[in-house]
């Protein structure tokens, strides 16, 4: 095939964008007065939201289509989330500008960008060697910036067991990968898939299984899913706030997209091999983890006085919600594909601008009063309206109560269930929705209804703050009632995209 620079390069464009920007930012970090260092952030944040714009401007001509030696797929499921991830590399830019551990260091926001460059290659991998590369991309930055702080222990220790407990589940998983590529004699995502159902794995069921089950161990660590959780409520609480918060959503946004993505066209129902159907393992492996995930994130969240604890239980739990989605991948109609593809994609959209207003909040919060523990948010309200609005806007969001994005994030997931069959799914993540509304709601009555010997003490919100906070806090209103069809309209594009791809 004739290859053909410039229509390939919109399949890449903001990585490129990213490439250069994280280039400037390294000059402007070398040369740059000390005094003058953070504004690198405001350059950084910029830059990511204005490439963020780029999937608009240069949208797929057709469905689905592959380039650069068929490595990346350049369609709108991976436009979607690589507006997710472009966004929230921004945001994070802005949160760091007056965070005392990372606020005047511009190599944290050049660590940002290379992050966010193998966040976006990730939502659009169509190779094992693209896959693996996207992520450690992604991984390898975020070790380093778990243990940021260097003069705090709790940081060095998050980064030391991110490090441990990431290295052995990417090892799981390129053995996995390893698998697949000794079936099939190729790295190319639709090639393995082909060779599979095509017998190429001959009776060597247990080795596809093995094969299965690793590479869902490795997406498990990166997605925070019961059982892989275990390094989360650490490195949540000792990373610096703004890493946690871009931790908790970009590298789980990315995560997700190369999952669906990689299931769909990898073990499509037409793989059997010696009887056995390769897609009704993984889904049955999906949906205990499903409900694990939920079950186990939100009653440890109960017993949380950390609120940055609480929200890692809670990431743990939002994980087993969005792996719902994903289970019901094995709708028996395309309909029913298209609905699981899209109500995933919607889902982290809304997640990323509700989890990134939580965490900035808390960042303020926590860079005016020295505290992270929930009991101390006490009469927030009076301290600062704004904040404490802010902050219960995200968390009514997390917990599905209209009018925030949450509700509908959840309602299209469980649509996507009943709609795959998954009734019984659908009913666990109903219930366990009412229990994560406790703890939620208890953050929201200490904020407005607790006394606090600091009630009369004000919290300033700096102007970066106010962006954060207001950006956030708008796109989730928006995503909960005028927006909520275009956008998921938008994820149905990205849905039939991937499906007509397959």
């Amino acid at each position: 095939m004739e290859f053909n620079l410039l229509a390939s390069l919109p399949a890449i464009a903001p990585e490129i964008g990213l490439t250069i920007l994280a280039v400037v930012v390294l000059l402007l970090d070398s040369y740059m007065p000390q005094e003058k260092v953070r504004n690198i952030a405001y350059i950084s944040a910029l830059g990511m939201a204005a490439l963020a714009i780029t999937p608009f401007i240069w949208a797929p001509s057709s469905g689905s289509e592959l380039f650069w030696g068929d490595m990346v797929r350049h369609d709108s499921l991976a436009q979607i989330f690589k507006v997710m991830v472009l966004f929230a590399g921004a945001l994070t830019s802005l949160m760091a500008v007056n965070d005392s551990a990372v606020g005047h260091r511009g190599e944290f926001h050049l660590i940002i960008i290379i992050a966010t460059l193998g966040a976006s290659l990730m939502a659009a991998s169509a190779d094992l060697i693209m896959v693996f590369i996207a992520l450690e991309t992604v991984s390898i930055p975020l070790y380093i910036l778990a243990a940021f702080n260097r003069d705090s222990k709790f940081s060095a220790e998050s980064g030391m067991k991110y490090f441990l407990f990431g290295g052995f589940a990417s090892a799981i998983l390129l053995y996995g990968l390893s698998f697949l590529y000794g079936f099939a004699g190729s790295t190319n995502l639709d090639a393995i898939a082909a060779a599979l159902a095509g017998g190429a794995a001959g009776d060597n069921v247990l080795a596809v299984g093995i094969s299965v089950i690793m590479v869902l161990v490795g997406f498990g660590f990166k997605i925070s899913a019961v059982p892989f959780h275990f390094w989360t409520p650490d490195v949540y609480q000792g990373a610096p706030t703004p890493v946690t918060a871009y931790v908790s959503v970009a590298s789980k946004a990315a995560s997700f997209a190369l999952l669906v993505r990689f299931l769909l066209a990898v073990f499509p129902e037409s793989v059997v091999i010696a009887g056995v159907n390769v897609e009704q393992f993984w889904v049955n492996t999906l949906v205990v983890l499903s409900i694990l995930s939920m079950t186990i994130g939100n009653l440890l969240a109960l017993a949380q006085s950390n609120i940055k604890r609480l929200l890692a239980y809670s990431s743990i739990a939002q994980a087993g919600y969005a792996l719902i989605g994903v289970a019901a991948l094995q709708s028996a109609t395309e309909l029913g594909q298209s609905l699981a593809v899209a109500s995933v994609s919607f889902y982290m959209f809304m997640y990323t601008f509700t989890n990134l207003g939580a965490f900035a909040a808390i960042i303020l919060f926590t860079e005016a009063t020295g505290s992270e523990e929930i009991k101390d948010l006490a009469s927030l309200n009076r301290r600062n309206p704004w904040l404490a609005l802010a902050m219960t806007i995200a968390l009514l969001s997390l917990a599905g109560i209209p009018p925030a994005a949450g509700f509908f994030g959840k309602l299209f997931l469980f649509q996507a269930a009943v709609e795959a069959n998954l009734v019984g799914l659908a009913m666990i993540g109903v219930l366990n929705a009412i229990v994560a509304l406790y703890y939620y709601l208890i953050v929201i009555k200490v904020m407005y209804v607790d006394p606090s010997d600091d009630a009369e003490k004000a919290i300033i919100m700096p102007r970066p703050y106010a962006w954060v906070l207001g950006i956030t806090t708008v796109v989730v209103i928006l995503l909960g009632t005028i927006a909520v069809t275009p956008v998921y309209n938008w994820a149905r594009e990205g849905a039939a995209a991937i499906i007509a791809g397959l």
